[in-house]
């Protein structure tokens, strides 16, 4: 039998115990690490009454960390620490357990409820007790891991958020690792192809930057973790990754990976839907002259490049060092403008986003394109990176 009073002393350790971030587990790995640092998300949220914040991001991002931290920092502030709550929603059992935990929460004033997409139809409860107005002096800070179903529900709070926001937390872009490492985005060249060289292997995950190819088993464990809350087949999902992998950077169809797989497209589609929802991989589609077609091949990259290695690593497929380079471009265009495409016709153009119109030519022969598309040798690409978020 559940026991909620148990649990709620178990998860907020701050309430008797005035060391207890020494021996919280979060908080104990996040010192013990070489490289770390305070994540610049923990600004955003608002924690003035009333407020309702979403924080989403793929899963070992640290926004379990990240929340912790910020616990720590309230109680440092002189937040009376009884008036904060934490909560790790997947030991919620039932829909019921969730009703009678939000109501023995109406009395603390910092709520942190983490991976709340645990539990089906939570939305409609925590929507309710918004509504009811037992909420109205708390800041509230969900969290969750799958963007589609966190995105969606969020919608469904419409003037109920308060002075909250929705919050994504990403992997470190490549400026946002060289700051961590360097303290500031400004730094000299052969710092800046060290640590492209570092991020290319690593990525920006936490667990990865600090214990390297030994943190590939976690995240593929976490993804692994997520297919089966989905009720997806972790053997078809190796499969298409497989295939994806084997013929990124080009252009692809469904077809052509269900055709590898033995699949029906729309199955290779409803994966790639979840990946995309899990921040694993994006799409770019074909774009030109304002037109986008949904229905022609698309480009398919993955969000981060410790991504490219563990999923390489999972299922035994090589990718070329081109999808690498093209994705780590692609993917910081789409963190800059929110939107990310491609064109081929009698030439293509890897990556079209906002007023740019970017090709990556790493291991690729040498073409003739348009001037206004800006051609990337592989050795060009740290210098881009960091003039593409100057201003931030």
């Amino acid at each position: 039998m559940w026991n909620q009073k148990e649990e709620l002393e178990l998860f907020n350790r701050w309430w008797f115990d005035d060391s207890w971030y020494k021996t919280d587990k979060h908080i104990s790995e996040w010192q013990n690490r070489k490289i770390k640092w305070l994540p610049e998300w923990l600004n955003e949220i608002s924690l003035e009454p009333f407020s309702l914040n979403f924080v989403i991001g793929p899963r070992q991002v640290g926004k379990t960390t990240g929340i912790k931290l910020m616990i720590k920092q309230l109680i440092e502030k002189g937040v009376n620490e009884n008036k904060i709550v934490y909560f790790d929603v997947g030991l919620v059992p039932t829909i019921e357990n969730f009703k009678k935990l939000l109501s023995s929460l109406r009395n603390y004033e910092f709520i942190f409820l983490d991976e709340v997409t645990s539990v089906n139809d939570w939305w409609k409860v925590l929507r309710a007790y918004v509504d009811s107005g037992v909420f109205r002096n708390c800041a509230i800070v969900v969290t969750a891991s799958a963007s589609i179903k966190i995105k969606k529900h969020a919608e469904l709070f419409p003037g109920r958020m308060g002075k909250g926001k929705i919050i994504e937390v990403l992997p470190l872009s490549f400026p946002q690792l060289v700051k961590v490492l360097y303290g500031s985005k400004k730094t000299e060249s052969s710092k800046l192809r060290k640590v492209f060289g570092i991020y290319t292997k690593f990525g920006g995950f936490p667990l990865s930057i600090n214990e390297g190819e030994s943190a590939i088993a976690e995240l593929i464990k976490s993804v692994e973790g997520e297919m089966a809350k989905l009720d997806l087949s972790i053997e078809t999902a190796s499969k298409i990754i497989c295939s994806l992998l084997s013929k990124i950077p080009s252009a692809l169809s469904y077809q052509s990976v269900a055709g590898d797989i033995g699949i029906s497209y729309k199955t290779v589609e409803y994966y790639l839907e979840k990946l995309k929802g899990l921040y694993l991989l994006n799409t770019a589609y074909w774009k030109c002259n304002g037109k986008i077609s949904f229905r022609k091949e698309k480009k398919i990259f993955f969000r981060d490049p410790f991504i490219y290695h563990a999923f390489s690593f999972w299922t035994g497929t090589k990718f070329l060092e081109s999808a690498l380079y093209e994705g780590i471009v692609q993917e910081h265009l789409y963190r800059k403008f929110g939107e990310i495409y491609y064109y081929r016709n009698r030439y293509e153009i890897d990556c079209i986003a906002g007023d740019m119109k970017v090709e990556v030519k790493a291991g690729k022969p040498h073409r003739k394109y348009p001037k206004n598309v800006l051609v990337l040798e592989e050795e060009e690409l740290p210098w881009f990176l960091m003039e593409l978020f100057e201003v931030e």
